[in-house]
């Protein structure tokens, strides 16, 4: 997918490819640093300061407008009552599920979340389980930022196989 996405990006920077690959849900930043470490004409071919920094750059841009817009659009579309049956069984669902964990871990559960790099774990998701939550704002946006560069410090090493050798010796 991320070949896929250069492709289309054809001609940027290899930097704003990065950025841009990261501000997409799902593949994040778990799909911009691996992307921006590999060798042209597959990937960037960037450096590894340069790669994360790009990646979290472009993981983080979109959460604070995320996060602002996310309870008036909620609100929004509980106008129609498709909308607001959803939204009250996703929040019932969701709450129910994790709620003793949030209420004990609140901001550091929420940034180990969105460190863990695996797929709907990240910080779109994260963003979302933060308003589903109530947490507030400026927690969300720290604890989100703190699992962004946690992820990225995981899936930089992975990407230069600094994981794989370690399991050698563990």
């Amino acid at each position: 997918m991320e070949e896929t996405l250069a492709q289309f990006f054809g001609g940027m920077p290899a930097e704003m490819i990065t950025v841009l690959i990261a501000m997409i849900p799902i593949a994040e930043l778990r799909g911009a640093i691996p992307w921006a470490l590999a060798n042209p004409p597959v990937g960037g071919g960037l450096s590894w300061p340069a790669a994360y920094f790009y990646a979290v750059l472009g993981n983080f841009l979109p959460i604070i407008p995320v996060l602002l817009f996310i309870e008036p659009v909620s609100k929004w579309l509980r106008r129609y009552p498709l909308f607001d049956k959803f939204f009250d069984w996703l929040f019932t669902r969701t709450r129910k599920k994790a709620q003793a964990n949030i209420d004990k871990y609140e901001a550091l559960g929420l940034a180990v979340f969105v460190a863990i790099p695996l797929p709907v774990t990240g910080a779109w998701t994260g963003a979302f389980a933060a308003f589903v939550f109530g947490i507030k704002f400026y927690r969300a946006v720290l604890s989100i930022l703190a699992g962004i560069l946690v992820a990225g410090v995981v899936v930089t090493l992975a990407s230069l196989g600094v994981i794989s050798f370690l399991k050698i010796f563990i």
